[in-house]
């Protein structure tokens, strides 16, 4: 029974579709960028970041995005300092938090196709095809085009921090 349940809670709060071929995800998406971080369980960390640093709205806005959001495994990974760093310098935070957001909506099959991407941080991010994936910088893109009404999240297992951070 346990099971059963666990199974349909996971099913209800995957609520978020990867954009079909010839969709553009603000058309499949109703929940803004931040609405769809904050339904999906593995980016508490992400959202909790956000939320510290004020960023909701500039994420919640009505431009198009594309964001490249570590999940909590990512965080996971990065030096306790260098979160400690950012906990305490609140301008940091904010500003490496826009180091892996990109303006407008860019699908996957759009992202594939460059070398680089400036972001709203303003350097830029390398981009890499190996194999069939993605990777920004050292990140691989686990799941692309997840839909929001304002642009795509691109779900990474790294987290981007700016040169110098």
């Amino acid at each position: 029974m346990k099971r059963f349940i666990a199974a349909i809670l996971a099913a209800s709060v995957v609520a978020v579709a990867v954009v079909p071929a010839g969709a553009t995800a603000s058309s499949t998406g109703s929940q803004n960028i931040v609405q769809v971080a904050s339904s999906l369980p593995q980016f508490t960390e992400l959202v909790k970041l956000v939320k510290k640093a004020g960023h909701v709205s500039a994420l919640a806005c009505k431009s198009k995005l594309t964001v490249f959001a570590p999940t909590n495994a990512a965080f996971a990974n990065v030096p306790a300092a260098t979160l400690a760093k950012l906990g305490k310098d609140k301008t940091l935070l904010k500003s490496d938090l826009l180091y892996p957001v990109v303006a407008g909506e860019r699908l996957a099959t759009q992202v594939e196709k460059v070398s680089s991407l400036k972001t709203l941080e303003g350097a830029t991010v390398k981009v890499k095809v190996k194999a069939g994936h993605i990777y920004i910088n050292q990140a691989e893109v686990t799941e692309a085009n997840v839909a929001a009404s304002n642009g795509v999240i691109d779900v990474i297992n790294a987290v981007l921090l700016p040169p110098g951070t």
